[in-house]
């Protein structure tokens, strides 16, 4: 546990892998301010199970002012911001790239790789008074690519480099910025995938397959890499990435 709370953001707080990170801040005692896109049923529910130490905004992450006027507004209300993890991204199908019109992969980058930057770069100067920590939560794809699976990696390989720019740059504030790169999860983007047959029985026995550990991870499994980063044990670590993917990516 951290001897000092600190104020998190984490974008994407109602999504899987958002989720799962926002409870471990929360265990340690942080403040955690989380953004959700429309299930404002979700957010509700998790502020509500959670109690004071968890506040919800409604968040669209191409909205450029919009994401400077809540980082302003969570300096306000707050006084700080020490962390931001960003597990922020809409439901991705799986295609072909050869089947992916450019309109669509505009689109995502868009929301996929901008919206990283839209949120961090008004943070910066929040971030530097604090000497705070960055944490972007991408892919493990981006190092073993999966088949049918760019629309995803190929706006997370731009987020990763946006990482590697910030640490070199922000590195002389105290600002520290890293990666973690999910594998196949039990939560997330996975499980919509399987709902909707993007991914069958077939699909997965052999993405199993290909993991050395021979098994998914889980929500905790990303949270815990996420929270590693943005911590005091990782102080001397920025520009990097943990690929928490049982070896996939090996």
């Amino acid at each position: 546990m951290t001897t000092t709370a600190r104020v998190v953001l984490v974008t994407g707080g109602t999504g899987g892998l958002g989720e799962a990170t926002l409870r471990r801040f929360v265990a340690d005692g942080d403040t955690v301010v989380f953004t959700y896109g429309r299930n404002a049923e979700a957010a509700r529910a998790l502020v509500e199970e959670l109690g004071d130490q968890v506040s919800a905004e409604q968040l669209d992450i191409t909205d450029i002012p919009g994401c400077a006027d809540l980082i302003e507004k969570i300096v306000a209300e707050h006084g700080r911001l020490d962390v931001l993890v960003h597990a922020a991204g809409p439901h991705i199908p799986q295609v072909h790239l050869s089947k992916l019109s450019p309109e669509t992969l505009r689109d995502q980058m868009n929301s996929d790789a901008l919206g990283f930057f839209n949120i961090v770069h008004p943070a910066l100067p929040a971030l530097r008074e604090s000497r705070g920590s960055v944490v972007a939560v991408t892919s493990a794809g981006t190092l073993r690519y999966p088949a049918r699976d760019g629309l995803s990696v190929i706006p997370k390989a731009a987020v990763e480099m946006m990482v590697k720019g910030l640490a070199v740059e922000e590195g002389r504030f105290g600002v520290r910025v890293n990666a973690v790169g999910p594998g196949m999860t039990t939560a997330g983007m996975a499980v919509r995938l399987r709902a909707e047959g993007d991914l069958d029985d077939y699909a997965l026995s052999t993405a199993e397959q290909n993991i050395p550990l021979r098994s998914f991870g889980d929500g905790d499994d990303i949270a815990a890499a996420v929270f590693f980063l943005a911590g005091p044990e990782a102080d001397y670590i920025t520009g990097q990435k943990i690929d928490v993917d049982g070896g996939y990516s090996a």
